[in-house]
């Protein structure tokens, strides 16, 4: 188990992210579209078009970690994409 420290902000990134994205991938969409810096020490998490995966980008104190989780049934649900 992994214990986070207090304060730990965790963000579900709305809409689809491509999944062939790694560290530097996420992270460069963490600076440019979320304007936060993927070394803050809060959680991102992306989920990919088919619904099955979502990745989580964290930065602990040695560095960034990724972490995937794929459903082998169903889709997780999540935060549509709202203009405006």
């Amino acid at each position: 188990m992994i214990s986070l420290p207090s304060g730990t902000r965790i963000w579900l990134v709305a809409g689809v992210t491509d999944m062939r994205k790694s560290f530097n991938g996420l992270g460069e969409q963490v600076q440019h579209v979320l304007n936060d810096n993927p070394f803050s020490g809060h959680l991102f998490i992306f989920r990919g078009r088919r619904g099955d995966t979502v990745k989580i980008l964290w930065a602990d104190a040695d560095g960034l970690c990724l972490f995937t989780k794929r459903l082998e049934e169903g889709q997780f649900i999540w935060p549509a994409v709202r203009d405006g």
